[in-house]
Parts: C-alpha cells; sequence; structure tokens
C-alpha cells in the first residue's frame, strides 16, 4: 500500500445522535495535509457552539438510555467495535501516516494496533470490575459519570481516541468526540464504525473543529459532565480554567519532558541503555509525549555514550512514510517543523554540544516537513532544550557526578510524565523509580503494557487511562447507607 492508493471519501458531516448531520453553519472547512508530500488528501468541516449544543443534547438522550444497560450489552459492543477496526485496519494505519508521517508498518502496529487493544481490554474488564463492594454498613457503587466531552490530539489521534471512548462505553456514558482536525480521519472510521453496530442514538457523537471553538464550547458547557483532554499542558490549562466554572470533572493527559537515568553500573549493558532510549525518544519523529527526550548520563561515560549515539542517530534513515525501510517520518505541520528547528538552534545558541543533526532542512527531501534527528550532549540543568517540551526528534544528554543528582535533575521540570532507569542492580533500579516524580517509569527497557496506569504527575495532567484505573475515570461513586 502507498499514498497513491488512499482512498479518502468526502467528509462534510457530523455524526450526530446516530446519524450523519450537516454542520450548523455549514462552508468553513479545514485541509488535511499529508506531511510527506505536502498535499491536501482530505476536507473536514469546522463545528461551532451550536453544533456542540446539538451534540451535547444528543449525548444526554444517549446517556438516558446506555447508562441503564447490563454489562453484557456493553461488552457485547466493544467487542463488535474492536472487531470491525481490525476488519479495517490497515486503512486506518495508511490514513495516519499520510495525515501525520509515522511509518507504515510501524503506524499499523501502533496506530491501528493500539486503539484495538483498547477496545478489547475495556470488553473483558467491563465483567471484572468492582462495580460494587461493602464497606461497613454501606454498599459503594460506581456509575457512569454521564455525558464525556472528549478532546484528542494529531500524534496518536485513534489510540487517543479508543483510550477515552473505549472506557467510557464500558462505563455507560455517552461521548462528543472532539478529534485534533490536523489527523481527523481515523474519527471517522470510527464514526462509521459505531454506526454499523448499532448503539444507542447518542451514545457516541463526532463534532470535528478547533481548540479554541469546539474544544472550549465543550469545556464549558453545563450539560457536559466530564472533559477528558489529552494535549498540550497550556491547553490544559486553558480546558481547567473553563470547566472549572461548572465544576465538572477534567482528566488531563498533557505534556512531558521525561528523563532516562543511565546509572554507574550499568557495565556491558550501555548499548543497549542509549539504543533503547534513542528508540523511545526518535518514536513518531519525537512527536510522543511520553517521549525520553533527556538522557543522564554518569560523567566519566559521557564520551561513550556520545559516540554510540551519533552512529546510531546518523544511520536513521527518513522519508516518505510508504518508502520501504523508513524509520523517520515528518513533522506533522509546517508551523511544527519550524518550531522545531527554532528548538535546536536555541541549544547550539545556549552552548549544548551539537553532536548530530541540526536546523538545516534535510537533504534530498525537498517536500515534506522533516526535521533533522539531533542529538546535544553537555546540556546543562536549565537549558532551555532541558526544561521545555520539543515535540522532535531531538535527543539532549546530561552529565551528573552521583545518583542523588541525576534524580534532582530528572525531577526538576513541571513535567512528570515518563521516565526509564537502567542499572545491573534491579532493586538499585526501581528504588531510583520509586523516587522519580513522575507517573510511569521503565526498568531496563521494559516495554508498554497497555493496561497500566497510563498518566502523569504535576503539569503532566492528572487522572489514568487504559486498563482498569482508564474504566475507573469514567465512574462516580455513590454510597448507600443501609
Amino acid at each position: 500500500m502507498d499514498a497513491s492508493t488512499i482512498k479518502v471519501p468526502v467528509h462534510d458531516r457530523f455524526y450526530i445522535g446516530g446519524k450523519w448531520v450537516e454542520p450548523a453553519v455549514p462552508g468553513e472547512t479545514h485541509h488535511v495535509i499529508d506531511a510527506s508530500t505536502e498535499a491536501i488528501i482530505a476536507t473536514v468541516p469546522l463545528g461551532d457552539a451550536a453544533d456542540v449544543d446539538r451534540a451535547v443534547a444528543a449525548a444526554r438522550r444517549g446517556f438516558d438510555t446506555w447508562s441503564q444497560s447490563d454489562l453484557r450489552t456493553r461488552s457485547e459492543a466493544l467487542t463488535e467495535i474492536h472487531a470491525k477496526l481490525a476488519e479495517r485496519s490497515q486503512e486506518i494505519a495508511a490514513l495516519i501516516s499520510s495525515e501525520m508521517g509515522m511509518p507504515l508498518p510501524v503506524s499499523g502496529l501502533l496506530q491501528a494496533g493500539l486503539p484495538l487493544w483498547s477496545f478489547a481490554t475495556m470488553a473483558k474488564l467491563v465483567h471484572e470490575f468492582a462495580w460494587e463492594e461493602e464497606v461497613g454498613n454501606s454498599l459503594i457503587v460506581r456509575e457512569p459519570v454521564g455525558v464525556v466531552g472528549a478532546i484528542t490530539p494529531w500524534n496518536y489521534p485513534l489510540h487517543q481516541i479508543a483510550a477515552k471512548v473505549a472506557p467510557a462505553i464500558a462505563a455507560g456514558c455517552a461521548i462528543v468526540l472532539k478529534p485534533s482536525e490536523v489527523a481527523p480521519l481515523s474519527s471517522f472510521v470510527l464514526a462509521e464504525v459505531i454506526d454499523s453496530v448499532g448503539l444507542p442514538a447518542g451514545v457516541f457523537n463526532l463534532v470535528t473543529g478547533t481548540g479554541p471553538v469546539v474544544g472550549e464550547a465543550l469545556a464549558r458547557h453545563t450539560d457536559v459532565d466530564m472533559i477528558s483532554l489529552t494535549g498540550s499542558t497550556r491547553a490544559g490549562r486553558r480546558v481547567s480554567e473553563l470547566a472549572a466554572q461548572t465544576i465538572k470533572r477534567v482528566s488531563l493527559e498533557l505534556g512531558g519532558k521525561s528523563a532516562n537515568i543511565i546509572l554507574d553500573d550499568v557495565g556491558e549493558d550501555l548499548t543497549a541503555a542509549v539504543v533503547d532510549g534513542i528508540q523511545k525518544c526518535f518514536v513518531n519523529s519525537g512527536q510522543t509525549c511520553t517521549a525520553f527526550t533527556r538522557m543522564l548520563v554518569p560523567r566519566h561515560l559521557l564520551a561513550q555514550v556520545e559516540g554510540i549515539a551519533r552512529s546510531v542517530v546518523e544511520a536513521l534513515k527518513l522519508g516518505s512514510p510508504f518508502a520501504p525501510g523508513s524509520e523517520l517520518g515528518p513533522m506533522v505541520t509546517k508551523g511544527h517543523l519550524e518550531t522545531v528547528r527554532r528548538y535546536i538552534a536555541k541549544g547550539i545558541e545556549e552552548g549544548a554540544k551539537l553532536i548530530c543533526g541540526g536546523p538545516e532542512p534535510v537533504a534530498g527531501l525537498a517536500k515534506g516537513w522533516f526535521a533533522r534527528p539531533t542529538v546535544f550532549s553537555g546540556v546543562a540543568p536549565g537549558m532551555t532544550i532541558e526544561q521545555e517540551e520539543i515535540f522532535g526528534p531531538v535527543l539532549s544528554i546530561i552529565p551528573y557526578d552521583d545518583e542523588g543528582e541525576a534524580i534532582r535533575i530528572a525531577n526538576d521540570t513541571i513535567y512528570g510524565l515518563s521516565g526509564g532507569v537502567w542499572s545491573r542492580d534491579p532493586a538499585r533500579a526501581e528504588r531510583v523509580a520509586r523516587r522519580m516524580r513522575t507517573g510511569m517509569v521503565d526498568i531496563n527497557g521494559g516495554a508498554f503494557n497497555p493496561m497500566q496506569a497510563f498518566g502523569g504527575y504535576k503539569q503532566s495532567g492528572n487522572g489514568r487511562e487504559l486498563g482498569v484505573h482508564g474504566l475507573a475515570e469514567f465512574t462516580e461513586i455513590k454510597a448507600i447507607q443501609r
């Protein structure tokens, strides 16, 4: 499959109340651009507050029905959605690779594969979740939170949608989804799948549009009970501010500046530790909130780490997501590419040592928004590239002198989403991991667990997604005293 074989249907309507409906004010649209060719591949409508009002009203009616459904009905619906998405997984992977540039083989594994996990696991967990428990003379009951407004990003578009829609459906909620207008195409596939499954009208609603219009209308809406946002920390602040006006629940999965601590006893595992850290920094061309963008290394190992990093990163192949062998794709938009290049220039200006890469255009790639994979070393705590989320293929190597200093550097940002520790001593690695103020920590290259509690500390957000903790986010607790 390549870009030329993708046939994108016309998208000129929203999915509201179980039907495809025209926007309240037709005409305003957004072009979806292929990040590697800069060609327009689709156009989607941009909604407004009136469209949000219609969708929320439909969701309220859908909630009245779906909240009373039994667990078997919910599980069967989730299982059917999973099966129908699986049938379209190649299409989903290709659409997302076109929108935002992830190489197709990786897109098939992550962009199309992870959403399947969400629906399959929720279909199972709905039967295992503790919906009721006895506490003294009280019965503690978990009930659906109500109408959920979901606002999702462009970097893992369907995965982040599924991480909200699947548990919301499992909990008995109704949902109004606002996907990123930059990469919205897979959300229409999901709407088509849900329409074919036959959920009660209004349980799932889709309104495309911008954050300042549709996202803010959802956040301030008096009949929305919960907002679940994945996005930038700046967007999280704004949504929290608006949601506070009606005291609605807010679940936020925001930015990160994750530290990967390589301890001084890593020994012969040094190469594996550096390679794993690079992979977790550069996945999705660095456009990942959990990316390990700060590699903390013992000062006496700095020269070795620089050499390993240079050889690995300079060997990475950039190119079209549909070209065989491509390992890194483009930035999602021209504006984002310019932002990444400004950060690289800032690193040079502030005195970080450029190991490879740089702000210059990528040779041989005249079309597409490609950034050169870049590694800095000798990065000092407090430098801009050490503190701010770049969201691109940029790694900062930071030397330290002892374990305590490494932990202090790791914790000294506004973020606390993810991180890693490498040590030959698993007990020591876990001790360090427990001292890191971050929601998730990999030890010695631990693999991603789609059943874990996904989320962060500090300005990386609050609440959790995935697994049993993700399901719990969409429930309210009621105590019945007897």
